[in-house]
């Protein structure tokens, strides 16, 4: 420990209470915080508490943000290099504080140097045991999950980090009514079978069982994004899976040809407008083929299927995939719920839901997991 003006740097391997939230490689020298809603959590007294942050990036910059006793009072860009960042200063000293530093951007699988660490914390207090969670919920999606659009005006059409949030989060609005840990796996664009332009390297499923498998480069693998996750040291009671929305786009979009072997791939629309049967068929086995892979790595958790926050057409779809694998596996706890679409009225940045349509998400899905859980209990 250093003695700066009155304020003791502690490294983060030294602080005896320190709680990590997200997906990570288990190490604190530094912290690595890859996804969406990662996140340190301290219970500390004192005045005043410093953390220590370093940004890289070639691209997207990482953003924060940062909450006291569960309120968010403070958000920003961590610019490049390492940077002492001020969380609280003139506080009561003797009042223990719950403080939660979050990563509002979603892993950048476009940007190669990009990542977010955290290395140590600096104050003047004592820190504390933080409180245990009731529950444990993951949640797997698309730019939706990772909350793309949910801060910002309506207007708001460049593709930036400023409009990703992880707190305007109907993930975290779930996980906070439900007293529950979450952890967040989503990318913008991807699917369970395709990306949003039909390139079929962009799925979810493929990285599922990696630490942080969607990031590439040199950097990235050498900090453990390509481990393999310790399913054992975290399993959810409730996995909520929300994905489907760029699959569907699939089906709109033009082709997308693989620069590495020329070839092309295209969800296909038939005549009618309707979908290729052979297309929403392999659609449905990925998904059916996901929610096998999800028990094998969660033995004992729900899973429920949620969709339709821009829409419903590929509803039918995931209800059958969702169906074969409940028949085929004898698995009793998997389940759908449909989400509120967005409106106007709730639209956010780059039309994509906003602060409402999360709400409005996480009021229906919290009564769905309700449910769930109070079926497991009896």
């Amino acid at each position: 420990m250093v003695q700066n003006q009155q304020l003791v740097v502690h490294e983060l391997s030294a602080i005896p209470y320190v709680k990590v939230h997200g997906r990570t490689t288990g190490s604190l020298s530094p912290l690595v915080l890859f996804w969406t809603g990662s996140a340190i959590e301290l219970n500390a007294a004192g005045t005043e508490l410093w953390v220590e942050v370093e940004a890289r990036y070639d691209q997207y910059e990482p953003w924060i943000s940062i909450l006291i006793n569960g309120a968010p009072v403070s958000r920003m860009m961590v610019t490049a290099g390492k940077h002492w960042i001020c969380v609280f200063r003139g506080m009561n000293g003797q009042a223990v504080k719950n403080v939660r530093i979050v990563k509002d951007v979603q892993a950048m699988s476009g940007d190669l140097g990009c990542s977010l660490r955290i290395h140590a914390v600096k104050g003047d207090g004592a820190f504390h045991p933080a409180a245990q969670a009731s529950h444990r919920i993951e949640f797997i999606g698309d730019s939706i999950t990772s909350g793309e659009g949910a801060i910002g005006a309506k207007q708001e059409e460049d593709w930036i980090p400023m409009w990703f949030s992880a707190v305007d989060n109907y993930t975290a609005m779930t996980a906070d009514r439900l007293n529950a840990d979450y952890r967040v796996i989503s990318q913008s664009g991807w699917g369970v079978l395709t990306g949003w332009d039909n390139n079929p390297h962009n799925n979810i499923p493929s990285y599922y069982e990696q630490v942080c498998g969607v990031l590439a480069g040199a950097d990235n693998e050498a900090l453990g994004a390509h481990e393999p996750n310790d399913f054992a040291a975290w399993q959810p009671d409730v996995i909520v899976v929300n994905l489907g929305t760029n699959d569907g786009g699939a089906f709109h979009w033009a082709e997308w040809r693989d620069p590495s072997t020329g070839v092309s791939y295209k969800q296909r629309l038939n005549a009618d407008g309707s979908y290729n049967a052979e297309d929403i068929a392999a659609f449905e086995t990925a998904a059916e083929q996901f929610l096998t892979k999800l028990r094998r790595c969660n033995r004992d958790a729900h899973i429920a299927w949620a969709y339709g926050m821009l829409g419903t057409p590929m509803m039918p779809a995931i209800r059958r995939a969702v169906d074969a694998y409940a028949l085929r596996s004898g698995d009793r706890k998997v389940s759908i719920c449909e989400l509120p679409a967005m409106t106007d009225e709730t639209t956010g940045a780059r039309s994509h839901p906003g602060l409402l349509a999360h709400r409005q998400a996480a009021e229906v899905l919290t009564k769905h997991i309700e449910r769930l859980l109070s079926a497991k209990k009896g």
